[in-house]
Order: C-alpha cells, then sequence, then structure tokens
C-alpha cells in the first residue's frame, strides 16, 4: 500500500439495456437484455485505483434515494471509505441510460450526472484534512466545473499533486493549468483542447507542448489501441498497449487512469505507473461492465507475470 490516494468526481447508476437496433424516435423496440449497475468517471477511476491495492478515498455526491444505494453498497462490498460521500435531498443520484445495439455494438448514452453537478465550494473545502495525508488527487470533467476548480485551489494550499482526466471534455479557464501537475486525455480531447491532431510522437509532442507551455508538469495522452504517449518534461515517448482480445471496451480510459494513480502512490515513477495503468486498462476490456471489470490486484500481477513468462 502507498501513500493515502483521492478521488474527486462523478457517479452515475448505469442503466443498460440490449437490443436488435437502437430505437428511430417515436419507436418502441423490445429488447434482450438489462443490467443495473455503479458507474461514473471518478467512481470507475476510484474503484480501479482501489481494487489495484491503493488506500484511496472517493468524494462525490449522491441524491438522497434509492440509486444512491447502488454507490453505498458497492463500496461496502468492496470495503471502501465512505467518509467523504456526500448525500444531498436537493437532488437526485446520476443516471446514464445506455442502449446498445447488440449486432454492431453501438450504442446511445444520456448521462444526468445530477447531484455530482452540485458540488459547492464548502464541500470540496471539506476535504482540506484528507487532502493534507495525500500525495495525488485524481479528478476529471465530469462534475461542475466550480468544484474542480475549488478543488484544484484547496490542493495547492495542501501541497497535494492534481491529476485532471480532461473527460468528458467541456470548456474551463486554461488558467487553471498552472497548478495542475499531470494531464490524461485521449487523443479526441487532447485535439478538441489543443486543436493538434494527435496522430504519432511528434503530434504528441506538440499538444503536449501545449499544456506544458501553461504550466503542466506532466502529459500522458492515451490513444486507444496505439499504446499511451508520456512527457515526463525531459522527455517522451509512445508505451505500446498490450494486444488482448476485447470484449467491451468502456471503462478502459477509466481503468488506465485508477491503475497510473495506484502506480503514482506506490512511488512509481510516470513511466512505470503508466505501464501499469496499461495492465489494468487490458485487463479491464477483457470483461463486461465498468466498475465491475477492474481487475484485482492478483490479477493484474498475474498479467504482469505471464508477460515475464
Amino acid at each position: 500500500m502507498g501513500k493515502k490516494a483521492v478521488v474527486f468526481g462523478s457517479f452515475v447508476v448505469d442503466l443498460m439495456s440490449r437490443g436488435s437496433h437502437l430505437p428511430s424516435p417515436g419507436e418502441t423496440v423490445k429488447g434482450t437484455d438489462f443490467a443495473m449497475g455503479p458507474g461514473g468517471k471518478g467512481f470507475n477511476q476510484c474503484v480501479a485505483a482501489h481494487k489495484a491495492g491503493t488506500d484511496v478515498l472517493m468524494m462525490t455526491k449522491l441524491g438522497d434515494d434509492e440509486f444512491s444505494n447502488v454507490c453505498l453498497n458497492t463500496m461496502d462490498s468492496l470495503g471502501m471509505d465512505k467518509k467523504h460521500v456526500i448525500i444531498t435531498d436537493k437532488s437526485s443520484t446520476g443516471t446514464a441510460l445506455i442502449m446498445v445495439d447488440e449486432n454492431t455494438g453501438e450504442n446511445q448514452i444520456l448521462v444526468v450526472p445530477a447531484a455530482c453537478t452540485e458540488i459547492t465550494d464548502e464541500e470540496v473545502e471539506s476535504l482540506k484534512e484528507t487532502l493534507k495525508d495525500a500525495e495525488y488527487v485524481l479528478t476529471q470533467l465530469e462534475t461542475n466545473i466550480s468544484a474542480v476548480e475549488k478543488l484544484v485551489e484547496v490542493s495547492k494550499e495542501t501541497n497535494t499533486k492534481v491529476i485532471l482526466n480532461t473527460a468528458p471534455i467541456q470548456k474551463f479557464d486554461e488558467e487553471m493549468l498552472k497548478d495542475i501537475y499531470m494531464v490524461t486525455p485521449n487523443e479526441v480531447e487532447a485535439q478538441t483542447l489543443t486543436g493538434v491532431k494527435v496522430t504519432d510522437l511528434d503530434s504528441a509532442n506538440e499538444a503536449s507542448k501545449w499544456f506544458m507551455d501553461r504550466g503542466v508538469k506532466q502529459v500522458i495522452i492515451t490513444l486507444g489501441r496505439n499504446g499511451v504517449y508520456v512527457n515526463d518534461g525531459h522527455k517522451s515517448d509512445i508505451i505500446k498497449a498490450f494486444k488482448v482480445d476485447a470484449i467491451d471496451t468502456t471503462g478502459a480510459g477509466d481503468a488506465f487512469n485508477g491503475g497510473l494513480l495506484a502506480g503514482l502512490s506506490e512511488g512509481m515513477d510516470i513511466w512505470e505507473a503508466s505501464r501499469l495503468g496499461n495492465v489494468v486498462g487490458a485487463l479491464s476490456v477483457q470483461k463486461l461492465g465498468t466498475t465491475p471489470s477492474m481487475p484485482t490486484r492478483q490479477e493484474i500481477d498475474e498479467f504482469r507475470r505471464s508477460l515475464n513468462d
């Protein structure tokens, strides 16, 4: 176990249904499958880090409703600390309505983050004592931006390094980047933010420079099946992805970020931690779902041993 880490972000209940095709406006399609489970970028990333063996705390906000139990019961079953999970009666727990075409794998998703987009400055301030004990805090853009900005401000006071996963992409003040230690966009988010289409090492370096010119110390750009670009401020390279038979790639980016956080909080450098993130991502896509697909430390260690055999 490394130093304590914090994940600040979203929780939503995934309501997933599958059918022969996606409905057109006004059409009702008889589905073949339905599943309900925990999700949300913040929660997925925290579970990935926790299952990888990290002493990690989750901060999120839920409604005072039935759906909140999906989060709380999952955390109980995994032995996760709930002291920074906020419950409000002024909003509902976030939900994601997911429809999947079982023939093509295409999907339509409607996310209602609800309580996650109503985190107050005072609630972020309540994290201060916990952040003092944490070397890293990982956050995303699925909550209200004002909460992320406040988190960055508080983390600066506590000398906690902020890792920003820029998903789902939404506008934020670039000024905030001067206090961000590391960013982890995927290639689409990197292009949206920097205007650079990331296709190879040179273009990734160009996109990376955009972040570093604004004060970011280290840059990671996830490239899907092409691996992950890493720039530690001194050198840069692309670490290849593992070739695996993917069943469900939903949440692969969250798995990577959770694995990365696990590695960093254990004292690994950015290169070794990114390789660990790659392992967690590769294992997660071989199972269905998001939170349930995150691998245990035992599975991670077995996979890494198999690479050396």
